[in-house]
């Protein structure tokens, strides 16, 4: 689609509030440097911002030999904003202030069954009352509720097209949700969305190049190239959690054999410690979170058999990664969500021999495990 001169207007403004955001206190001369725009378009644009009550001035700074530069910074008091992470076994939602401070978190979680779409709304629903009733936020406040679904997600539409796990076929996500949320709702899908927090805050900050693993109960890539997001042409794009990593393998929720999800994701991990020990104390055969916990725990504790478990799900990953740096060759890669957090180091440590043995390319890049903004 062609953009319009509104379009770019609204993309700069963005970018400015970013960088004020991310480095505030900061004068309208660094904003020109670090966006790339002019210092009147940038004084132009920061004017919109102080008008909307969006940052404030707070002071000036010396410059060597010439006037002081006025300093602004975001306006914390300015407004509340609302992150909601749905994912298949939990609700986590976060509300903040506008420099990003968490003001109040709430989590819902969601036991095997309670995937209809009605049922995962009323979580929602529930959590965000209650971050809202926390902090003590007047509804005007709030500027609005950022929503991650997994699956296939269209964010014009609002609608959650296609989640495996779940079964969804076409849901009206948004429409659902505004029934019981007054507040403006946008959608979108979780690896985009961490995606992004991590090109803004994160690891991948400053970054042209970047993959961002997310590791949960489902697996993908948000992918972000030439300093942008990369959405593909249906926003459908990072799906690599579904591409094959073993030939006639393990039945996947896709449809597929053999997808990097069955041997990587929560329950893809539960299997691979079942055929490991069917018999093992770590495994709980209905809830991913109290396994991976025991896993992580006994891991810390050099236990041997939750020690073997990690690293044939290292081998498994690192595989996946090296295709993802062999196809991509980004700058940075990203280990996100709630798995990679639980096992944290062990995971890490034993991903980089795999990666790097099938990486072809051999030289070094840095992995860091992340936990991505308003998720888990």
């Amino acid at each position: 689609m062609k953009r319009t001169s509104r379009d770019i207007r609204t993309a700069n403004r963005y970018e400015v509030l970013r960088q004020i955001i991310a480095e505030s206190p900061t004068s309208r001369q660094e904003l020109a440097a670090a966006t790339g725009l002019s210092l009147a378009t940038v004084a132009t644009l920061v004017g919109e911002l102080l008008e909307l009550r969006l940052i404030t001035e707070v002071g000036f700074e010396d410059s060597a030999g010439g006037r002081p530069r006025g300093l602004v910074a975001v306006n914390a008091s300015g407004g509340a904003l609302i992150g909601v992470d749905i994912a298949e076994t939990y609700v986590h939602v976060e509300l903040f202030d506008l420099a990003l401070n968490v003001l109040a978190r709430a989590d819902e979680d969601m036991r095997p069954g309670e995937s209809r779409p009605e049922q995962v709304v009323g979580h929602v629903a529930a959590a965000v009352g209650s971050v809202v009733a926390q902090a003590g936020v007047e509804a005007a406040r709030v500027l609005g509720v950022g929503v991650s679904v997994p699956g296939q997600v269209d964010r014009d539409s609002g609608v959650a097209e296609y989640a495996p796990n779940w079964d969804w076929h076409d849901v009206p996500l948004l429409d659902l949700l505004a029934e019981h949320i007054a507040y403006p709702l946008y959608l979108d899908n979780p690896l985009r969305a961490c995606a992004v927090a991590e090109l803004w805050f994160g690891a991948a900050r400053g970054r042209g190049d970047a993959v961002v693993v997310n590791l949960g109960t489902g697996v993908g890539a948000g992918l972000a190239l030439g300093g942008g997001l990369h959405r593909g042409v249906s926003n459908s794009a990072g799906e690599w959690g579904h591409t094959t990593l073993v030939l006639d393998g393990r039945p996947c929720h896709c449809g597929n054999h053999g997808c990097v999800e069955t041997y990587v994701g929560a329950p893809g991990i539960m299997r691979n410690l079942s055929e490991l020990d069917p018999d093992s104390a770590l495994l709980h055969p209905r809830d991913q979170t109290a396994t991976i916990d025991a896993l992580a725990r006994a891991v810390a504790g050099q236990d041997p058999v939750a020690l073997k478990v990690v690293q044939d799900t290292a081998r498994y990953l690192g595989a996946g990664i090296a295709d993802l740096i062999n196809l991509l060759n980004p700058e940075v890669v990203v280990l996100s969500s709630w798995v990679a957090a639980r096992l944290g180091e062990p995971l890490l440590d034993e991903v980089r021999r795999p990666a790097h043995r099938w990486w072809r390319a051999g030289r070094r890049r840095r992995w860091r495990p992340r936990r991505a903004a308003a998720g888990r």
